[in-house]
């Protein structure tokens, strides 16, 4: 599916203005096609539907897409799903890949090499879920469009 305002196939979250999904396939490229995507996503709902976006909610849906996208690469064969909502609130950024094993939210570890990814996209939405489908998982971040950056911090993963 395409860009669509509600009612052209926006059917979540209520109050949806503008969505897209895409397929993901092929290699690392497909991260930063994932951001490209997301900044014009973005860039869209403020131009075309008059959503307040400031340049740090750019820069972190970018980040929560790279980390959500990258994790999905590296952990499960198979396309990519990528999916973008936005409401007058917030930007959803959905995830689905077709390994089931929910990720787990490591313990903060100065002296560990990677796997900060998860760790990194809970403290920036302001909500992440991850959820087993009848094939994969989806995993689910929303990001606040007020740009207030003392607002608590996110909740982990159940």
């Amino acid at each position: 599916m395409d860009d669509g305002p509600a009612g052209d196939g926006c059917t979540a979250p209520p109050g949806c203005v503008l969505q897209r999904s895409v397929a993901l396939e092929g290699d690392g490229a497909c991260i930063a096609r994932a951001r490209h995507l997301a900044a014009d996503f973005l860039a869209r709902a403020a131009t075309g539907h008059e959503l307040v976006v400031s340049a740090r909610v750019l820069d972190l849906t970018q980040l929560v897409v790279s980390e959500l996208v990258t994790n999905a690469y590296k952990y499960a064969p198979g396309p990519v799903l990528l999916q973008l909502r936005a409401t007058r609130a917030e930007v959803e950024v959905e995830v689905w890949d077709c390994d089931p094993v929910l990720p787990v939210v490591r313990a903060a570890d100065a002296d560990r090499v990677g796997q900060h990814g998860l760790e990194i996209v809970t403290a920036i939405a302001h909500s992440v879920e991850a959820v087993r489908e009848a094939v994969g998982k989806r995993i689910t971040a929303r990001i606040t469009l007020t740009d207030t950056p003392d607002e608590p911090a996110a909740r982990p993963l159940p």
